[in-house]
């Protein structure tokens, strides 16, 4: 007998049937989600008596939205962001569709167990996007729309793999975080498709009730940007009561009603809404009609008909929505903060729990009997038989792919060696003009480079010129949904730069806003697995605003994103900018930040190994994105012949030193010039120092860690590589550490081996001026570095 798929099942389903198995989904949602919060605090052992937390009302006022969307209108090449606080309601839908286990429901907010709030990394492959409260998520649908879009016009997806709507379930407080914003406006330029926003207006934020008619406001601001605004403010019960006598004016009383007093009336209920009502209305014509039959629940229910609670009013929205067209859509789902629950409405309620005397009356009210928290259709008048046909037979509940909805995607061969750039005699050459001139060598695509050259996609706020990713553009092209000449390459105007925009090209132009740079990265660095295809993305920023974008790099790290990050120019070094364009803090940030791995090449020939390390290391199962940090300082080239090894571990000893030397010059980046000229000078009267060149603090502090953590597991440890690199120094030799940068970056080496430290670096924010000014003002220069060395020689004990 021929079995019929998923889809055909729910065509042929009777459609009042499906609101009431849909509605007895609901029911479920609520339950399960508000009792793992309550396990969590009240049954569960906690061995530090603090209050585990968790969001029972945030979850209550999403239900119905989510199982409109899950149990009826989302297919599985869709890709959501959940609203971080209904994390709970999210592991609910999943152990209904079979995806998800109640053991683990029990472990919410355990140590191993589920996250607070939705993480790809930790939560499993049905995570799309983490999600976190600061609408970081909401806005990497519109950029995972863009990528997809990349992909498929480029037809590195997955041949039959069907595109996916990207879905976010947005808290109204989250709709004033900026980066929303940021991401709607460059949405618009890049004419993103198929992105759907719901907005939870519970009009309740953390501390308390939204101001009114803020709605207006949201509306205008999507409209402006080409979205379609779909508001649901009213359910069945209520459109069905404003078409009687009287109706309207209920009608108007509830549109005019402000925010705090609807919260105030729903949290007293039915009685309160009585009282009200006839004191504002009650001499309306036809108005007692409607509200005079009515219980006190059953008027509360009827006030509390919202479209965000109507399972109907959602379904009939979505899917008209859904047969329109691809046009981006906020849906605007009035909803009660709290709803089913018995803080419902209060303006206190976002931390709220309910007690242990609440949960049993909402146990008795739910049929949910003792020792039957966890089953899935426990306590409703439906057999289970006939809710799990229904649950499987849902678009959604259909496999992507045999392994799920968590792609995969072959590594792109990388090439052993990448194209250092060839300098002449007498000419210095930048990190950073290297960097661009290592890219426009792959950006030819000839022979072994033309598969990783395809795969490249390269992106920058504003600055692409201006990092030196020019020549790579005008080899590849700039990336558009839609072709759009150069107007002034067609007039025949000089232009180093060729701007022509097609869906053939592979840099994505930004505006200015860092946010949107690191969320654009995230999703291209998740396009293997959303989207099944590897790409290799690369994004460039200046050095000191990637402070801007922080939140959306820690945010994209946190999912396991993988890129590279070139952020240029670096430090002081770029002087006469002054301040505001010079960095102080990034090498600490880049030692700090998880699955980040943090490079400061000083040489061209440094930086084409690290640029191939990254390439693969991208792509390994246990890799992670990584940092280069360049600058535009020229230096003069030494011809050698570098270990790579030693360039990835994080430094090797330009000039080694003599077994227990007494001193060493260990530098960073665009300071060796200053370092060099100290060393020959301190060698004169030290012949065994070194000179140590530190390709990543952050490397060499990682190792160092890791090599601890053996160590106390049991003797025979191997050590760290930076371990090794010092064990030719004298026990209490002196190394001077310099970077154009925080002094702290390197200041830790001395507890290693327990050698003395003198650390420069920059500790302060700059100013205008040449280098050698800069350089002597902060301790940087050559005098500085052998004063340093003298101070450590002439120690005591030394």
């Amino acid at each position: 007998m021929n079995q019929q798929s998923p889809l055909a099942r729910a065509a042929t389903m009777d459609e009042a049937r499906r609101v009431t198995l849909l509605n007895a989904v609901e029911r479920k949602l609520l339950w399960i989600s508000a009792w793992m919060i309550h396990h969590a605090n009240h049954v569960r052992s906690n061995r530090d008596g603090l209050k585990v937390g968790g969001h029972q009302a945030s979850c209550a006022s999403v239900i119905s939205i989510l199982t409109a969307l899950y149990f009826d209108i989302l297919k599985p090449a869709d890709r959501v962001a959940i609203k971080p606080h209904a994390g709970p309601v999210f592991h609910a839908m999943n152990l209904l569709l079979g995806r998800q286990s109640a053991e683990r429901l029990s472990t919410l907010r355990q140590f191993g167990g589920i996250q607070p709030y939705p993480s790809r990394m930790k939560d499993g492959g049905e995570v799309d996007f983490s999600t976190g409260s600061v609408g970081l998520g909401v806005a990497l649908t519109s950029f995972g729309s863009l990528v997809q879009d990349y992909v498929r016009l480029k037809k590195l997806a997955p041949e039959g793999l069907p595109a996916g709507r990207h879905v976010a379930i947005v808290g109204d407080a989250e709709l004033d975080e900026g980066n929303i914003y940021e991401a709607l406006l460059e949405g618009w330029k890049h004419d993103i498709r198929n992105v759907w926003w719901v907005v939870d207006y519970n009009r309740q934020s953390l501390d308390s009730v939204v101001q009114d008619r803020l709605f207006g406001r949201i509306e205008g601001l999507f409209r402006d940007m080409g979205w379609n605004v779909v508001t649901l403010k009213y359910g069945r019960k209520l459109q069905a009561a404003f078409a009687r006598p009287g109706g309207e004016a209920l009608r108007r009383w509830i549109d005019d009603c402000p925010n705090s007093l609807y919260a105030a009336l729903t949290f007293q209920g039915g009685a309160a809404w009585r009282s009200a009502l006839l004191a504002e209305l009650g001499r309306e014509e036809g108005l007692r009609a409607i509200i005079d039959p009515l219980t006190d629940d059953e008027l509360a229910a009827l006030m509390n008909n919202l479209g965000g609670h109507d399972i109907e009013t959602l379904m009939e929205a979505f899917r008209a929505q859904d047969a329109a067209g691809d046009q981006p859509t906020c849906f605007i789902a009035y909803t009660v903060k709290g709803m089913g629950l018995p803080f419902a409405g209060h303006k206190d309620n976002h931390a709220g729990l309910m007690t242990k005397e609440q949960m049993e009356e909402f146990r008795s009210a739910m049929r949910i009997r003792p020792g039957h928290e966890w089953d899935e259709f426990e306590g409703l008048d439906i057999s289970a038989e006939e809710m799990r046909a229904f649950i499987q037979s849902v678009p959604f509940a259909e496999k992507l792919t045999p392994a799920g909805r968590s792609l995969t995607s072959p590594k792109i061969p990388i090439p052993a060696v990448l194209p250092v750039p060839r300098v002449p005699a007498g000419r210095k050459l930048s990190t950073q003009a290297a960097f661009g001139e290592i890219l426009a060598g792959i950006g030819r695509g000839e022979g072994e480079f033309a598969p990783m050259a395809a795969c490249i996609v390269t992106t920058s706020p504003d600055v692409t010129v201006s990092t030196n990713l020019g020549p790579w553009v005008n080899r590849r092209g700039i990336f558009d949904r839609h072709l759009k000449n150069d107007v002034f390459r067609d007039a025949k105007l000089a232009s180093a730069q060729r701007w022509g925009m097609s869906p053939e090209g592979q840099h994505v132009e930004l505006g200015i806003a860092e946010q949107n740079l690191f969320l654009v990265l995230a999703a291209l660095g998740l396009s293997d697995r959303l989207y099944g295809a590897r790409l290799l993305p690369i994004g460039t920023v200046y050095d000191p605003f990637v402070n801007r974008g922080l939140d959306a790099l820690i945010y994209g790290c946190y999912m396991d994103a993988r890129f590279l990050l070139v952020s240029t120019p670096s430090g002081i070094t770029l002087a006469a900018e002054g301040g505001q364009h010079q960095s102080v803090n990034t090498p600490l940030i880049g030692m700090a930040q998880d699955r980040l791995a943090a490079y400061e090449p000083a040489f061209a020939d440094e930086l084409a190994i690290l640029m191939r390390h990254a390439f693969a290391h991208m792509q390994e199962p246990e890799g992670s994105s990584v940092w280069l940090r360049l600058s535009t300082r020229g230096l003069t080239q030494p011809e050698r012949q570098l270990d790579p090894a030693q360039v990835i571990a994080g430094g090797y000893w330009m000039v080694p030193p003599a077994p227990g030397a007494r001193i060493a010059i260990a530098y960073q980046g665009a300071l060796a010039p200053e370092a060099m000229a100290a060393f020959e000078t301190l060698r004169a009267e030290e012949p065994g120092a070194g000179l140590l060149a530190v390709t990543s603090p952050d490397r060499l502090h990682q190792g160092w860690l890791e090599s601890r953590k053996r160590a106390r597991g049991g003797p025979g440890a191997a050590p760290s590589w930076i371990e090794t690199l010092l064990a030719p120094l004298a026990p209490g030799a002196g190394i001077v550490t310099l970077l154009d940068g925080h002094p702290a970056a390197l200041d830790w080496m001395g507890g290693v081996r327990g050698q003395r430290i003198a650390a420069l670096g920059v500790d302060r924010f700059g100013q205008g001026g040449d280098i050698p000014a800069l350089y002597a003002e902060y301790g940087l220069d050559e005098a500085a570095i052998l004063d340093a060395c003298a101070e450590l020689l002439l120690a005591p004990g030394n």
